[in-house]
């Protein structure tokens, strides 16, 4: 009845842990994606290439290593773009081959070229060379991803006024930049070329950044970042973005004037469904392009799905994997447990940030006791092996039944430990595992020992109080 039990719109995470289940599940699959963007916009343009370049700039500025050698101490004296992306280019070819492998040896069939929706069990495949053709399936899933969105109000020419896309293209490393926006790209973007030695303001129209996060974390990453000649403007707008033949003036609403070599504006994500022609399957988009799906990733159309960027928060590689699974297992009546609550934040500044679970702001909003157990690379043997004197460890510690209320974490490998945290919490674990818990020494996990004891001892003190 029809060509393919499922078709995939899109070969990013998501689109990929789809496909991929639904040909384990013995369905016939097809995925569809332009040429060029095999893996999505996650391996062309976001996640994979920028966190690659975040190790290229940590690995050629030497940034890691001058707590050791001297603040002077530097691999390569003048870093030049093609030294960046040789490494982005290496590691997103091979990403590339190994997806087409995964693809492939599943039995899924890869189709090139864009898809838009004749009617809801009917797609029109647009091929780079030939003319439209139909597909039909039984099931689809739509993983088109984002795009940077962009204020009509500014002209964008891709070589000094960009978005995070253009940024992986910039021809010289610049001397001086504006970044508008704080959010979890705009700083990621700020520390890399604060670290190559780029002169750069952040401006937020908001009167901090990464709200969401700890404070304590939040202020050690600004202390961090004003060291390396990062300034800040929040609660500032933008009202104009002048380009001028040696660089651009940023003009801010108060009258303020930033001059910079280049803008980069990181205003948040626009999903990719203009091109899809939802209204003929009798679906929609929101102003910002994202799909309204349920709890099982269904629009309002049952037999569509949509999985990862497209659909909103959290829009991260990690959750629309895991949408992109348990969606095929949906479609394909497989039973699927829902996605756990606890789920882990990275953020790849420099130094690096991550967490689970709740803030002490939220946790004291909320009235819940808790108490703080707190661990600084500075005072571990690994810590001062690898050079962190920045990075420090927090647990928040229920003191009623001890488990974890959630984990905090800053500095080298912030992104792999806080996985230690995720498995307690979710095991339903209390401090007092992490307490009897025997680490490798040296090793940053020791952290958590570290950290536990001290929210112990804090537990202990209130207790021969009468607390």
């Amino acid at each position: 009845m029809f060509d393919y039990d499922m078709i995939v719109i899109g070969s990013g995470p998501g689109g990929q842990k789809a496909a991929i289940a639904a040909a384990k599940l013995g369905r016939t699959v097809a995925v569809i994606d332009r040429p060029d963007r095999l893996g999505g916009v996650s391996l062309h343009t976001g996640t994979i290439p920028s966190k690659t370049l975040r190790e290229a700039v940590l690995y050629l500025t030497g940034l890691t290593q001058r707590d050791l050698y001297g603040q002077s101490y530097r691999l390569k004296e003048n870093i030049t773009v093609t030294d960046l992306t040789a490494r982005t280019e290496h590691v997103v070819g091979r990403e590339v081959d190994v997806i087409r492998s995964q693809l492939s040896r599943n039995h899924v069939a890869l189709l090139a070229g864009t898809a838009r929706f004749e009617d809801e069990h009917t797609l029109v495949l647009e091929e780079p060379e030939g003319e439209g053709r139909t597909l039909t399936a039984e099931h689809i899933v739509i993983a088109t991803g984002t795009r940077p969105a962009r204020p009509s109000t500014v002209e964008f020419d891709g070589r000094t006024i960009l978005d995070s896309d253009n940024v992986l293209h910039l021809e010289r490393v610049p001397r001086s930049m504006a970044i508008v926006g704080a959010g979890v790209i705009g700083m990621e973007y700020a520390s890399m070329f604060a670290a190559l030695g780029s002169k750069v303001t952040v401006v937020e129209q908001r009167p901090g950044m990464l709200d969401f996060c700890d404070a304590e974390v939040v202020e050690s990453l600004k202390y961090h970042l004003r060291d390396l000649a990062v300034t800040f403007r929040f609660g500032e707008t933008v009202s104009a973005v002048e380009r001028h033949t040696n660089g651009t003036l940023t003009v801010l609403a108060s009258g303020k004037k930033i001059p910079a070599d280049a803008v980069m504006y990181s205003a948040g994500r626009q999903g990719l469904t203009d091109g899809l022609a939802l209204e003929k399957a009798g679906l929609g988009a929101d102003k910002r392009g994202r799909i309204a799906v349920d709890e099982h990733y269904r629009t309002s159309v049952p037999h569509i799905y949509a999985v990862g960027d497209v659909i909103g928060f959290p829009a991260l590689a990690a959750t629309s994997m895991e949408q992109g699974r348990a969606a095929a297992y949906h479609a394909c009546g497989e039973p699927v447990h829902p996605m756990h609550d606890l789920q882990p934040i990275g953020i790849y500044t420099i130094p690096e940030i991550s967490f689970i679970g709740r803030t002490e702001a939220q946790l004291t909003e909320e009235c819940v006791p808790f108490e703080v157990g707190m661990s600084r690379y500075r005072e571990l043997a690994r810590g001062q092996i690898i050079g962190d004197s920045h990075g420090m460890l927090k647990l928040l510690v229920s003191p009623q039944d001890r488990k974890l209320l959630g984990v905090h974490c800053f500095g080298t490998g912030a992104t792999e430990l806080i996985h230690i945290g995720q498995t307690v919490m979710g095991c339903g674990g209390t401090v007092d595992y992490l307490v009897d818990a025997v680490f490798n020494y040296p090793t940053l996990a020791e952290s958590y020992k570290v950290a536990a004891l001290d929210a112990t001892n804090r537990i202990r003190q209130i207790d021969r109080l009468g607390g």
